[in-house]
C-alpha cells in the first residue's frame, strides 16, 4: 500500500498563502488527486495542485532546502543558495554539511522597498509651501542635476579642483538657485535628478555591482542626511517658482538601492501638498508629456544615447504616439552629447561634480555645467540657460 504523501512542514516558509492552503489540503488527505477532489471537486485530478508544489520546492530548493535531500538549512533573505555540499556517515546518514550563500540582488531591492515603505510610514508630512501668484500654463522648465556624486572626495591636485560633502552641497544648491532666476515663470518646473545623486550605495565605498573601490568623504549616514536636506531646499526653491513642481529621482549606477529610498521618502515627505508630484516608476526608464512635447530620461548605465529611442517609443508608446516634440534626457558619462535619433533628441548632460581620481587617472574631461531647459506645450525647446560653477566666485 502507497505511504500517504506528506509535504513539510519547513516548506511553509516559502509559501504563498495559495500553496500553504494546498500544503494542508495534500497533508490531510494524503495525495494530489485526494486535496485537488476536496477542494475543487470529484473531477479534479490534482495535477494543478501538484504542479503548484512542484514550484514551491524548486523555490526552496534554491533557498537551501530540500529536506528530501537532506537539505535543511536555507539562507537568510536576501541571499540565494551559491553551492551547498553534503557528507555521511558509514551508515549513509548525513554528518555534516556546508552552504555556501550569495546575494540575491533582486530579493534583497524588495526586501529594501518594503524597509523603506515602512519607514516612510513614520516621516512627518510637509505642510505645503504658498506657490507663485502668476506662472504660464504653456511652459514648463527641466532642471538637470546628474552625477552630482553627494559623498565623494576629490583633490584639485588629481582632477583639478575639490569636491566632498560640503562643497557639493554648496555649489549644487547654488547652480539651481542661478538656473531658477535664469529661467522664465512656467506653470511646470521638472526637477531632474538624473541619477547617481550619491556616490556609494551603502556602509562599504564600492559600487553596487561592478564593487569598484571608491574615495568617499565621510560615513554614509552623513551623505544621506546632506543628500536629503539638498533635496529638500532644491524642491522647496522650485515650489516657490512653479505652481506645480515634478520630482524625478533617477536610478544610477552608483545608488541603485539608495535611489529607492529617496523615491519613497520623499513621495512620504510631499504627501500633503498637491503641488508635488514624485514620480514612483520602479524601472529606471521614465517619462512625461507636456501636450504635444515628450520628455523622456534614463541615466545612461543601462542604455546607450542610440539605443534609447526605440525604447522609449515601444516602453511608451501612447506618449510617443500623442506627441510630436520628443526629448530623451541622460546622464552617466559625465560630458555633454546631443544628437537626434530617429524623431528623438537626446541629451546626456554633463555634471557639475569635479573629476575624482579614477576620472583623472583615466585621462577624462568634460566641462562643469548644469542647464535648464523651458519647453513648450506646442512648440518643444524654446529656450535654454547654463550655469556653471565659476559663475559662484
Amino acid at each position: 500500500m502507497t505511504e500517504p504523501l506528506t509535504i513539510a512542514e519547513g516548506y511553509r516558509a516559502f509559501a504563498t498563502p495559495t500553496q500553504s492552503r494546498y500544503m494542508d489540503a495534500v497533508n490531510e488527505h494524503g495525495g494530489y488527486r485526494a486535496a485537488g477532489r476536496a477542494l475543487f471537486g470529484p473531477e479534479d485530478n490534482g495535477s494543478n495542485i501538484c504542479a503548484s508544489m512542484n514550484r514551491l520546492k524548486a523555490k526552496a530548493a534554491l533557498m537551501g532546502y530540500a529536506p528530501e535531500q537532506d537539505f535543511v538549512d536555507p539562507v537568510p533573505l536576501g541571499f540565494k543558495l551559491k553551492r551547498h555540499s553534503q557528507y555521511y556517515d558509514k551508515e549513509g546518514k548525513a554528518a555534516g554539511r556546508w552552504v555556501i550563500a550569495t546575494p540575491d540582488d533582486e530579493t534583497q531591492a524588495l526586501a529594501m522597498r518594503a524597509a523603506f515603505e515602512a519607514m516612510s510610514q513614520e516621516l512627518p508630512r510637509l505642510a505645503p509651501l504658498e506657490g507663485p501668484r502668476l506662472t504660464l500654463a504653456s511652459l514648463l522648465n527641466l532642471y538637470t542635476l546628474t552625477d552630482c556624486h553627494v559623498g565623494m572626495l576629490a583633490w584639485r591636485h588629481e582632477g583639478g579642483a575639490d569636491w566632498d560633502l560640503k562643497i557639493a552641497e554648496d555649489i549644487l544648491f547654488r547652480c539651481f538657485e542661478q538656473m531658477i532666476l535664469a529661467a522664465p515663470d512656467a506653470e511646470t518646473g521638472v526637477v531632474n535628478q538624473l541619477g547617481d545623486f550619491l556616490h556609494t550605495d551603502g556602509m562599504v565605498p564600492m559600487t553596487p555591482t561592478g564593487h569598484n573601490v571608491l574615495d568617499a568623504d565621510g560615513r554614509y549616514s552623513k551623505m544621506v542626511g546632506i543628500a536629503v536636506r539638498l533635496l529638500r531646499r532644491v524642491v522647496d526653491l522650485a515650489l516657490m517658482k512653479h505652481e506645480r513642481v515634478i520630482v524625478l529621482l533617477a536610478e544610477g549606477n552608483h545608488d541603485m538601492g539608495s535611489s529607492i529610498w529617496l523615491r519613497i521618502m520623499f513621495k512620504a515627505l510631499y504627501e500633503n501638498d498637491p503641488r508635488v508630484e514624485v514620480i514612483e516608476s520602479a524601472l529606471p526608464y521614465y517619462a512625461l508629456e507636456h501636450g504635444k512635447t515628450m520628455l523622456g530620461f534614463h541615466h545612461g548605465h543601462l542604455k546607450k544615447p542610440d539605443s534609447l529611442t526605440p525604447l522609449m517609443a515601444a516602453q511608451f508608446a501612447p506618449i510617443w504616439g500623442r506627441t510630436t516634440h520628443r526629448y530623451a534626457h541622460m546622464g552617466h558619462i559625465h560630458e555633454l552629447y546631443e544628437r537626434e535619433h530617429s524623431g528623438m533628441i537626446v541629451t546626456q548632460h554633463p555634471t557639475l561634480a569635479a573629476r575624482d581620481a579614477y576620472a583623472a587617472r583615466g585621462g577624462w574631461f568634460g566641462d562643469r555645467a548644469a542647464s535648464v531647459i523651458t519647453y513648450h506645450d506646442e512648440f518643444g525647446q524654446v529656450a535654454k540657460n547654463t550655469v556653471v560653477p565659476e559663475m559662484l566666485r
